[in-house]
């Protein structure tokens, strides 16, 4: 999931989120059963209309936040080719843009807050075996909220870069953006623990 929320109001921003969720997981499963790849590029067919269907805006918002998956794309293309099984990772690809635009679908339009009770509804199980799910309950979350703080941070840290050198900074940017990534993870600690939460003591 890479998107947080949508720029605009959708009819999907009032079903539920379990609603969404278990559609993302039938979707998942029957796109894992099948090699097809004419029903991968038919499955891609019906996420781009799901996306164009509140209109422009929400349609290019959406192919934004999925530009981070490109060069996963093109690195999966290349091998494949590489090892002369290409069909096998054009299938591999289309199934892996098109589950990753689903997901960012259900997340943009669906509030954090449901997904958390959602989350909370569903680790019900496992909490009542004595298991600490308030940690997955914040975790995941957490990882929501900040996989699209950390694609934009990277867009940053190479404009920067390409505003001092004429070089691609590509493997360059891995540290930086590392070390950023810990720091925020450092001060949300310590902001949970300040708080209470349950990173903090029991």
């Amino acid at each position: 999931m890479i998107s947080l929320t949508s720029p605009v109001r959708t009819r999907a921003h009032d079903w539920s989120a379990g609603l969404k969720l278990g559609g993302l997981c039938l979707a998942s499963t029957g796109l894992f059963l099948t090699a097809n790849p004419a029903v991968h590029l038919a499955a891609l067919a019906l996420t781009l209309v799901l996306y164009a269907m509140p209109g422009p805006v929400f349609l290019r918002a959406g192919l934004r936040s999925l530009r981070a998956v490109l060069p996963i794309v093109v690195i999966l293309l290349l091998w494949h080719a590489i090892i002369g099984d290409l069909m096998a990772g054009l299938v591999i690809t289309l199934r892996m843009v098109t589950l990753v635009a689903l997901a960012n679908l259900v997340t943009m339009t669906t509030p954090l807050e449901d997904l958390i009770d959602l989350i909370h509804w569903l680790t019900t199980p496992l909490r009542r075996l004595g298991l600490p799910t308030h940690l997955l309950e914040t975790a995941i979350p957490l990882v929501i909220r900040f996989t699209p703080v950390l694609v934009a941070r990277a867009a940053t840290l190479a404009e920067a870069w390409r505003a001092r050198a004429r070089q691609r900074p590509g493997w360059r940017l891995i540290l930086p953006l590392m070390l950023q990534a810990l720091d925020d993870a450092d001060h949300v600690g310590e902001a949970l623990r300040a708080r209470g939460g349950p990173l903090g003591p029991n």
